[in-house]
């Protein structure tokens, strides 16, 4: 097995253990706990067991960003419809944008684009269908925001077949609260209020971090070589009172448990090389996959991901450094797509809606 050859990342999985809507409620999702030091395995668990395998002194870190209705249909000039699919906001104003549009071989440089009574002009033309638009008209940002929650569409993958007004709430974690992303962080949608007070109650400390998921997450790789994928950027922030808990929570021996890779991410692209956090905010490009060391996160919380993504990279990448098995990833790698395949048989559900695993 070729740790750098897009097709040792591949897995069979049959169409029907893909989630189609998320477990009632959300912590009677399954839950699979994988020791990887141990290599010990439980499958006998629903989510809400996972504050057992807490310890008080840990730190629990969760991604708080919040889905937007990021696909727009418009106009274009001519009179024919096209689709504006927004990525990443580029001005505190949330008025300009990297975008994906539809026909891209008919939106560029200087078009218009019409939505209702307002217009969306094309700034910049990039390859594969990228652009950089504008929207006109709008005189603030909150109300920016509330032509968008009314016009657009909550941009759910494309696997997820039902798409009506109930899934715009079910596509959101329950603390979401920071506006700019594009998926949402399907970890963290296994979490209810009531389980996260008691994970509270048992002595572990919650603290957020914001990634807003863009086109950096959920685009497919497709160089064969995955160490020639180019990873697009995306906006993090840590807060000075996030960082402060971290530093001190690693200090006192405590784990660093990362609700999902976004959050993961997040954590490893402020870290310095001992794992000391600053606080602030930058655009991460930070692409994690075997032979990557973690510094900062000592047990992922992670769903079942697509064959060939990145995300099942950087969840090999982190079963890898808790094996102290650094020169022997080949190994990781089969063992993780061993359970995968062994999960899929034994019903679990995969992709965002799908069940979870807790690995440390």
């Amino acid at each position: 097995m070729n740790l750098y050859d897009l097709s040792s990342y591949d897995y069979d999985l049959p169409s029907e253990n893909i989630a189609q809507s998320p477990a009632s409620p959300r912590d009677s999702s399954r839950l699979l706990v994988w020791n990887v030091e141990a290599d010990s395995v439980n499958k006998a668990l629903h989510f809400r067991d996972i504050v057992n395998f807490f310890r008080p002194g840990d730190l629990l870190i969760l991604n708080d960003t919040r889905v937007i209705p990021a696909r727009l249909k418009c106009t274009r000039q001519s009179g024919g419809l096209c689709e504006v699919f927004l990525l990443r906001n580029l001005d505190s104003e949330f008025m300009t944008w990297e975008a994906l549009v539809k026909p891209a071989r008919k939106i560029h440089k200087d078009s218009k684009l019409m939505i209702r009574d307002k217009y969306i002009r094309v700034l910049e033309e990039f390859p594969e269908g990228l652009r950089l638009v504008k929207f006109e008209g709008f005189n603030s940002r909150g109300e920016f925001m509330n032509f968008l929650e009314e016009s657009g569409q909550v941009p759910l993958p494309p696997y997820i077949k039902n798409n009506d007004s109930s899934m715009k709430e079910s596509y959101q974690t329950v603390f979401a609260k920071n506006n700019g992303s594009v998926a949402a962080p399907t970890a963290s949608l296994h979490f209810t209020p009531e389980l996260l007070e008691r994970i509270k109650s048992n002595g572990v400390n919650i603290a957020y971090v914001t990634l807003h998921v863009g086109l950096g997450t959920f685009r497919p790789v497709m160089t064969q070589d995955i160490r020639e994928h180019d990873i697009h950027s995306e906006h993090c922030e840590i807060s000075q009172d996030t960082a402060n808990i971290i530093n001190i929570t690693r200090s006192n021996g405590g784990r660093i448990i990362a609700s999902g890779t976004t959050a993961a991410r997040t954590l490893e692209s402020f870290s310095d090389e001992s794992g000391f956090i600053r606080s602030g905010s930058l655009d991460t490009r930070l692409y994690i996959y075997p032979g990557y060391r973690f510094k900062v996160v000592d047990a992922l919380i992670t769903n079942f991901h697509l064959p060939q993504s990145s995300l099942i990279m950087l969840v090999a990448a982190f079963a890898s450094c808790k094996s102290g098995m650094l020169h022997n990833e080949e190994n990781i790698l089969s063992r993780l797509l061993s359970l995968y395949e062994s999960s899929a048989k034994e019903g679990f559900r995969f992709f965002s809606f799908g069940d979870a695993m807790f690995i440390e």
